[in-house]
């Protein structure tokens, strides 16, 4: 059996990081299996369905790296295949007309819970003989006509057996008065009708699975194997929300973080390879199985996500980089950066400092910025306590280098530095005043390498004549 996951959000908001996770699962697992992972958008609630949602949905899997095969399918444009199958029920028995109206629905939940009874659908209209129906324009709903004896019983991938009496379970609306179909019913036909070959997804949805395998059974349907993941909580072990990182992915993409990072700790979110922290996308291909997932909630955690994003960073290639800090670097300047040779001569040094992309952005605006170079306050109080000094007894050894690589910048100011009797923790800052326009910086030498020799020159000028 070729294994055929899924990934099905409803496009009424953003796409959640929970929902990211359940992506990356059946992504993997399908990759893993030599299977198809498939998108399908579950837009049947009209009222709540947000075309910008989807937009967001697709953009969001694109930037994770998460390709779905085949096109993307719509729930709403298959209701024609969902109302078959409730007729389908109908015309077998296994499903029924019910003609209750609104007010006695609710006078017999009010009932139920003066009584202290389980609120469900007390299966009024089960045997009633169709004569039985109300005239004029009332239109019945279409319920299933669920099993009362026995149980339900679900081997779940990740929970294990799970089971539930069916006298709990009632007997569910298949489809509405106004003929469209429910949520469970949409759900079931198109995994059936898609050759869903396992079902992976939080196990918030766990309760509705019983239903749903009760009506694959009576459609005579091949049943899917369930895995429930456990949902995200956050680092303080309480339900995942926005203060915890429950935003939309767009957050994590413009905030700087590589998809490679967020995959990769995702990953590790529910699910481990002994002692693995660092994962490769071909690794977690070669090594992901549903059946490892942990049962437990797994807790999200911001500071170890940058952390990891940092790690990327500093091992991605530095012209990659460049790309993906350019429109970072240009919405901080407020303009557009054409110094790219000069960029890219410093990612080498301006990465092993930066956790996210807005971080190497901001590190990176002295090597892009205009002259005179902005000088903070720190820095200008090196300058104007001896520091000019300092760099006009240096510059002429250093306007004479014969080669510009960090290792003769070195060799230069250490000389000069011996020459004045100085040490070179007494030269070095003022330069690195002038040069970078602060104290805190990269590499001394890497930096004024990176920058040129001409451009480098003209920074220590301009700070001796400010």
């Amino acid at each position: 059996m070729s294994v055929v996951t899924r990934f099905a959000p409803s496009p009424t908001g953003y796409l959640h990081i929970g929902g990211v996770r359940t992506a990356l699962f059946n992504y993997l697992y399908a990759k893993h299996t030599g299977g198809q992972f498939l998108l399908r958008i579950e837009d049947t609630d009209r009222a709540r369905s947000v075309p910008a949602a989807i937009d967001a949905i697709m953009d969001g899997l694109h930037w994770l790296g998460l390709q779905w095969d085949g096109d993307p399918v719509y729930q709403f444009s298959r209701a024609d295949l969902h109302r078959a199958a409730a007729q389908k029920l109908l015309d077998e028995g296994k499903a029924y007309h019910c003609y209750a109206t609104p007010d006695e629905l609710t006078a017999m939940r009010e009932e139920q819970k003066a009584k202290g009874l389980p609120i469900r659908y007390d299966g009024r209209w089960r045997d009633r003989d169709p004569k039985d129906a109300p005239g004029g324009n009332q239109k019945p709903v279409i319920r299933f006509r669920a099993p009362q004896d026995g149980d339900t019983v679900i081997t779940d991938l990740v929970q294990g057996p799970v089971r539930v009496a069916n006298a709990q379970l009632d007997d569910m609306i298949l489809l509405r008065s106004d003929g469209t179909p429910t949520y469970m019913l949409s759900v079931v036909v198109d995994d059936i009708d898609m050759g869903i070959t396992h079902v992976i997804r939080g196990d918030d949805h766990l309760n509705n699975a019983f239903r749903q395998l009760q009506l694959i059974l009576a459609l005579g349907a091949p049943v899917p194997k369930y895995a429930h993941i456990p949902l995200i909580h956050g680092a303080d072990g309480a339900k995942l929300s926005k203060r915890h990182g429950a935003v939309g992915v767009e957050f994590y993409r413009d905030h700087g973080f590589l998809p490679e990072s967020l995959r990769n700790y995702l990953l590790r979110l529910g699910w481990s390879h002994g002692d693995a922290e660092i994962i490769s996308d071909a690794q977690a291909i070669e090594w992901f199985d549903i059946v490892d997932a942990n049962r437990g909630a797994a807790r999200f955690d911001m500071e170890r996500l940058t952390s990891l994003n940092g790690h990327y960073i500093r091992h991605a290639d530095d012209d990659r980089l460049v790309d993906l800090v350019m429109p970072f670097l240009e919405k901080k300047l407020g303009r557009k950066v054409d110094q790219i040779g000069r960029l890219k001569a410093g990612m080498a040094s301006l990465k092993e400092r930066a956790k996210t992309l807005v971080e190497l952005a901001e590190g990176a605006v002295f090597f892009v910025g205009a002259r005179p170079v902005q000088i903070d306050e720190k820095a200008a109080s090196v300058l104007a306590e001896g520091g000019k000094i300092a760099i006009e007894g240096v510059l002429p050894a250093l306007e004479w280098a014969p080669s510009w690589t960090h290792g003769e910048i070195e060799a230069r100011v250490r000389g000069y530095a011996d020459q004045a009797g100085q040490k070179l923790g007494k030269v070095a800052p003022p330069l690195r005043a002038a040069v970078c326009g602060s104290l805190n910086s990269p590499p001394l030498f890497e930096v004024m390498e990176a920058l040129g020799q001409e451009e480098t020159i003209a920074r220590l000028k301009d700070a001796m004549s400010s």
